[in-house]
Parts: structure tokens; sequence; C-alpha cells
């Protein structure tokens, strides 16, 4: 399986469909945030501490892998000057759509998340990656991407699943079962999964998932040369998954490259 290929049409039929993660943002939150009262996330629920950004004013800021018409349109409203970059076109579009509609400086660009060569080196002051690498096989080449292009004292702030999510059948989670863990980690989509899992996983016809461990999400970006330096936890709603019951099932973190003033 092509996984690129199979996520960029998953993440398009998703996006046509209007998901969650694909409402485009209001006038009435762009114009709020072009007055200074905005918030985003980097995971499902809790907004990303406002010190984590610094003043966004004429900050160059790539949003990677973060696109369908929420977050890089709001950064923007905030005075960065952004280039949102992804997978999927529908989500570029939406993006776009709100960034034309609003007049924001906002540059799409589709692509995959662990290969930015068309970015140049040190381009960016600040990297915004919210929970997305769970749709790549190998996190390590995204966060040497992001190392690459973020010039020195620069940020990357980025959303990750907690890897005891992908211990457990959500089907069976769903279906009111009390969780059991079933995977061996790290997790794949489709090979992790049984016969039968496998099945459902393509009736759905959605995004293929991978689990990474915490030292290739946390000691990854250090191994790079990041040096992480916050860390928050996010449980979700029990309407999107019961495992939030149980555990917080992603958290963040802000790393810097170090040698900045």
């Amino acid at each position: 399986m092509d996984v690129i290929e199979h996520n960029r049409a998953a993440w398009n039929r998703e996006s046509a469909e209007g998901g969650a993660w694909s409402q485009p943002v209001t006038p009435e939150t762009i114009a709020a945030a072009r007055a200074g009262t905005w918030s985003v996330v980097l995971t499902p629920t809790k907004p990303v501490p406002a010190a984590w950004f610094g003043d966004l004013r004429g900050m160059d800021v790539l949003c990677l892998a973060s696109a369908g018409g929420q977050q890089a349109p709001v950064l923007a409203a905030a005075g960065a000057n952004v280039v949102s970059y992804d997978l999927s076109d529908e989500q570029l579009a939406k993006d776009l759509a709100v960034a034309e509609r609003e007049g924001l400086p906002l540059r799409c660009v589709r692509g995959d998340m662990a290969d930015l060569r068309g970015v140049g080196d040190e381009a960016f002051d600040l990297v915004f990656h919210p929970v997305s690498n769970v749709f790549v096989p190998d996190v390590m080449p995204v966060w040497r991407e992001c190392h690459r292009v973020l010039r020195r004292g620069g940020r990357l702030l980025a959303g990750m699943m907690n890897p005891c999510y992908f211990l457990f059948d959500h089907d069976d989670a769903e279906r009111g079962h009390a969780p059991e863990a079933t995977y061996p980690q790290p997790y794949a989509e489709p090979a992790s999964l049984s016969a039968e899992a496998r099945r459902r996983w393509a009736e759905r016809g959605g995004p293929a998932h991978f689990g990474h461990s915490l030292e290739a999400q946390i000691g990854g970006q250090a191994a790079v040369g990041f040096a992480v330096i916050g860390l928050y936890e996010d449980r979700w709603t029990l309407e999107a998954t019961p495992l939030a019951r149980y555990f917080p099932v992603a958290f963040a973190t802000l790393a810097v490259k170090p040698g900045g003033t």
C-alpha cells in the first residue's frame, strides 16, 4: 500500500464530508483574532498556552499537516505570515477559501509532512504541527525536517497521541466493551490488524494510522537537536473515544532549536 496516496485520498474524502477537522472558522473568529483574542489546538480539545507562541506579529509560521480552514487562518489573522503545508487537496482548499474570504497572508502547499524538500533551510520562526504524525509510519523524518526549516531559536509546537491509545481495539470500546490491551506496539494499519479488523478498516475507507513510542515522539525531537521545554496532556471527549475515561489520549510539546538570541 502506498501510505501517502492512501491517506491523501482518505483525507480528501473526510474533508469533503465535513468532518470535525474540516470545518472552516467563521468571519467572527477571524475578526476576534485580528483584535487579539484567539486560541488554537494542537490536541483534541485543550487550547495551546499563549506563551508557547510569543508575539506572532510578523512571524514566519509553517502550519504542518494542519489544514482544514481552522488553525492556519487564525494564526494569519493574529499577525503571522503563514504557509499551510498539507497532504490533502481538500483540506488546503478550505484554508485557501478562508484566506481569500478574509484577505489573509496565507500560502498553501501540498506535500508530505516528512518531506519538505520545497522549503528552504531556516525559513520559519515557528512550526505548528497538530496531532498528525499518526498518519506517517516513521516520525523521525518529520522531526528532522522541522529542525531543518526552523531558524535558530525557532519553536516547534507539536501535538501527538499517547502510545497507549493504540493498545486497544477501538471498535470494541465504541461498542461499550471494557478496554482490553490488544495490539503490541508500535501499531500500524493495516499490518497490526486481525483479518476481521482489517475488513472493518477497509470498509470505513479512512486513513492509515500509526502509533509511535514516547522515545520516538519526545526523544526523537531531542535526537535531531531540539530542546523540549514544555509539555501538557489532553483527554478528548467521551463521545470521541471512551478511552478518554481512563487516561489522557494526547499530549503536546514545545521544543526550541538552540542557538537563537
